[in-house]
């Protein structure tokens, strides 16, 4: 038998459920919108999620995650290891280097410009997980200010007014967007850990979000509002599929 349910297995299976195929645990998942049974690879968790569309077809769903064992460990075995943020770390910051240091006193972080030959540096005060907070701290807050920046400039070009913007650590998405309904302002939502990647690919996911505040759907005419506003749609679109789960595993 290739699996073994981590929960009690009398009562069967269950939405957040954990099994495990060949020593490899993956996560069970119940999503209503699901059309089918389908397997994905979370990098933030750095596991399997097997979705089904309701509670009843989970067992369909550990069976196919079953007969896909050589490749969720081909998928595994590709993800970056973990990185935690600590000092003397070099991480990216808008694509360029950034050298992490301990500052000598306690201070709010701050994240200095390169000069020079030198690389930017991000100075952070405390030891451990408190300095790795501390990090994390400075990066969504420089985060939020770019991100507001550029969808303030995509949702003008767009003529619609500035959506309320918030920085967030979502598993699987790089952004959302609700769009303005009954009086309520629209809102976007952006994974802060798009900092870590070069600006052009920053850009590309404020256009596709801000392109959501006309168009809901996915269609032709959402399509070409994203190339009007980002001209290398296709390009950040697999750098963000190539890098993608090395953003995912820095800092944790």
């Amino acid at each position: 038998m290739l699996f073994r349910a981590l929960n009690d297995p009398r009562r069967g299976f269950d939405h957040g459920d954990l099994i495990e195929i060949c020593g490899r645990s993956v996560r069970l998942r119940v999503h209503a919108g699901a059309r089918r049974i389908s397997l994905r690879l979370d990098p933030r968790d750095q596991i399997i999620v097997a979705t089904a569309p309701d509670r009843r077809r989970l067992k369909e769903a550990v069976a196919f995650a079953e007969s896909r064992a050589e490749w969720i460990e081909t998928q595994l075995r590709k993800l970056p290891v973990a990185v935690s943020f600590a000092p003397g770390l070099m991480i990216t910051v808008e694509g360029a280097p950034c050298r992490l240091e301990r500052a000598a006193m306690r201070i709010s972080p701050i994240l200095k410009p390169a000069t020079g030959d030198e690389p930017a540096r991000l100075l952070a005060y405390g030891t451990d997980e408190a300095y790795s907070r501390a990090v994390v701290r400075c990066l969504k807050a420089t985060a939020a200010q770019r991100l507001e920046a550029r969808t303030r400039v995509h949702a003008t070009a767009l003529g619609r007014p500035m959506p309320n913007v918030f920085v967030t650590d979502a598993k699987a998405r790089w952004g959302s967007c609700r769009q303005a309904h009954a009086g309520v302002s629209a809102q976007i939502r952006y994974n802060w850990r798009l900092i870590l990647s070069p600006p052009w690919v920053l850009d590309y996911v404020v256009a596709h979000e801000c392109a959501h505040l006309i168009e809901a759907n996915h269609g032709p005419n959402f399509w070409a509002l994203s190339h009007q506003l980002h001209p290398n749609v296709r390009e950040a679109r697999d750098w963000l599929k190539r890098h993608g789960a090395e953003l995912h595993a820095a800092g944790q």
